[in-house]
């Protein structure tokens, strides 16, 4: 295994680039996971990783050292693992992957999930989870969305990324105008209740940042207007909490007519 012990590193320094700038990842194609299930589940859908990176206190024992033991991998020093900042609690193992290639076309006909200027890696990561849980098979992301292949929403989205066709820097409004299918908003004004609407499939579903919430004019543009009923003493649920809600009740009343 080779040892990486100073920050003045080529393959660290590239590490570092990789963990903090977009325009590296896109430059490279090639971007940072963290983690041994969010490597294997790569690994599954797309193959073998460019190279794994393993902490020094880690080689040693326990699931990482088990999953590393026969491989290639590069010893980083514990200090420069903690200095790559790639996500809050690194797990002490990461892999350089390149990105799966980009799905150029969109789906009219298809079940979708659209983001409206949600800024948080860990909702957008725990949004992608929940759609492709959901069965989803699309999403797409407007501009300002955090950039879905970012290593924290990478680590939230815990290999929904692998089985999703994402669209990043997407004309929402363009869509769901071309959409053929049902479009929904989440909203309060002039919405009906998730539990009494009535939709016919495919869906596409529109969900916004928290606070702003869903721009006008794709409020405007959604032919749903739908309102989760919260009769506990609370004003807005978190937008990944919500798309949840909304997601598993579609499905549930998908699967009813099985």
């Amino acid at each position: 295994m080779k040892h990486i012990q100073s920050r003045d590193n080529p393959l660290f320094k590239s590490l570092k680039r990789l963990a903090e700038s977009g325009r590296e990842r896109r430059k490279t194609g090639q971007t940072l996971l963290d983690g041994v299930h969010l490597v294997e589940a790569y690994e599954l859908a797309c193959g073998p990783v460019a190279t794994l990176v393993v902490a020094e206190s880690k080689v040693a024992e326990g699931e990482i050292a088990s999953y590393v033991a026969g491989r290639e991998s590069v010893v980083l020093a514990d200090s420069l693992m903690r200095d790559l900042g790639l996500v809050d609690t690194p797990s002490g193992l990461l892999a350089v992957v390149d990105m799966p290639p980009r799905v150029a076309a969109l789906d009219h006909r298809q079940d979708a999930v659209l983001l409206d200027g949600i800024q948080d890696p860990g909702n957008v990561g725990t949004l992608l989870r929940t759609a492709a849980a959901a069965g989803v098979k699309q999403v797409l992301l407007a501009p300002g969305c955090a950039a879905v292949w970012s290593p924290k929403v990478l680590r939230a989205g815990q290999g929904a990324h692998f089985v999703l066709a994402l669209h990043e820097e997407a004309d929402l409004g363009a869509f769901l105008a071309d959409y053929q299918g049902t479009t929904a908003v989440t909203c309060l004004d002039g919405a009906t209740s998730l539990y009494e609407a009535t939709w016919t499939t495919p869906l596409a579903w529109v969900f916004g940042a928290e606070g702003l919430g869903v721009r006008p004019e794709l409020i405007a543009a959604a032919r749903l207007k739908i309102r989760i009923p919260m009769p506990g003493n609370v004003e807005s649920l978190n937008v990944g909490a919500a798309a949840a809600i909304c997601l598993f009740e579609a499905l549930r009343r998908k699967l009813a007519q099985l």
